[in-house]
């Protein structure tokens, strides 16, 4: 996991990747939320 970033694990992103600067992309296997303009809506799945 990424150093130094607290992300919450959820069954489902819907919701996260909809929130405003929020960029899904897929890190070793897993989906992950990276939100720069809040992180606490940062996430990932599996």
């Amino acid at each position: 996991m990424e150093r130094g970033s607290d992300m919450k694990v959820r069954n489902s992103l819907r919701s996260l990747k909809s929130k405003p600067g929020s960029v899904l992309t897929r890190r070793r296997g897993r989906l992950v939320v990276l939100n720069r303009k809040n992180p606490r809506w940062n996430g990932r799945q599996g």
